[in-house]
């Protein structure tokens, strides 16, 4: 329930790399433990936009229901928490909320960081939280920012999320991006010269998903206007990130 899962996020289309492999290894063993062992509650992943960290919520759900899809898990986002906990007290209908959220086994929660300064969804999460970790439940939880740096948490809240695992995911280096784009052109099964995935590695450093888009573009447009990849045409079609990269 909850939200949808994409289905290319797996473990398996991963790549490790320094920057990941502390929050990659927690995913596995939390995905891989055996029902009612909690290695570490809760797992908080955190770091910036287009990391990774929603690639492994997804992957740890899809490993745990394809192992054992009697399990119940749901994964959503932080606002579409607080959507739906409103729409509950509006229509006086919290216990069915509480109900939903309380008979998991796995709640995964994604960009946590949604729900700072908004109090009564806080109130209701800290409840949910406790409620699964008194029944030895698994949470798994994504953010921004460590919980000591979440701004507009309550106290006891930011030191909850701090009891399990706190695994950041730092930006990606010169090698993981080029084993990123290494892995991508097999997927796409094209032809890049390794000249242009190494400008690529070093030139769009912003996320991992930036990357695979410049990709997508230069495969696309190769494609299309039937030419061979190579570095001017690179060049010209990412013309505007490139200009972004600079900055």
């Amino acid at each position: 329930g909850g939200g949808a899962l994409d289905q290319r996020n797996t473990f398996d289309s991963f790549i490790v790399g320094r920057s990941n492999e502390l929050a990659h290894a927690a995913a596995r063993r939390v995905a891989e433990a055996a029902w009612g062992k909690v290695p570490f509650n809760p797992l908080f992943l955190y770091g910036g936009v287009g990391l990774g960290k929603t690639h492994l919520m997804h992957a740890i759900a899809w490993h745990i229901r394809l192992r054992d899809p009697s399990r119940k898990v749901i994964y959503l986002s932080a606002e579409s928490f607080m959507y739906q906990f409103i729409t509950a007290v509006r229509y006086k209908d919290t216990m069915a909320f509480k109900q939903q959220f309380r008979s998991v086994d796995v709640l995964m929660i994604d960009d946590i960081q949604f729900i700072a300064g908004k109090d009564s969804t806080q109130e209701e999460f800290f409840h949910t939280f406790n409620a699964l970790c008194d029944q030895n439940r698994q949470i798994v939880i994504s953010g921004d920012r460590s919980p000591a740096d979440l701004e507009g948490m309550e106290e006891r809240m930011r030191s909850r999320l701090g009891w399990g695992l706190v695994a950041d995911i730092h930006p990606t280096d010169y090698e993981l991006r080029l084993s990123i784009l290494q892995s991508k052109v097999e997927q796409l099964e094209i032809d890049v010269p390794r000249h242009v995935l190494e400008f690529l590695a070093h030139r769009i450093t912003a996320n991992v998903r930036e990357l695979e888009g410049a990709l997508n573009r230069v495969a696309a447009f190769a494609s299309l206007v039937g030419r061979p990849v190579e570095m001017e045409m690179a060049q010209e079609v990412l013309r505007d990130l490139l200009r972004a990269s600079d900055r």
